[in-house]
């Protein structure tokens, strides 16, 4: 014959909780083992739509660069063109 020991209903539910924290302790260390964050799935939804804006930024930055860096090259090649002109004209008048 078994006697059941019952516990106090709030010892019981103290245990309870206990228990349920252990066991989602052990998800949480099994998932890193394995690199598998399960548990913060809204997490992984906005760091992957930073991520997402951030490429955005990058290529549009990087499309302006490429511009900026255009427009300074045609500007260059302008004065370089001013300068040969420039030289030429000084040749003339020193070398004749």
């Amino acid at each position: 014959m078994r006697i059941r020991f019952r516990m106090d209903p709030a010892e019981e539910r103290r245990e309870t909780k206990r228990q349920k924290e252990y066991i989602n302790m052990l998800g949480y260390v099994a998932d890193l083992e394995y690199g598998i964050p399960r548990r913060c799935r809204g997490e992984i939804k906005r760091l992957t739509n930073r991520v997402e804006e951030a490429e955005q930024v990058i290529k549009l930055l990087t499309k302006r660069v490429e511009e900026a860096e255009q427009e300074h090259v045609t500007i260059l090649s302008g004065q370089v063109d001013n300068l040969t002109v420039q030289v030429a004209d000084l040749e003339k008048v020193c070398f004749e």
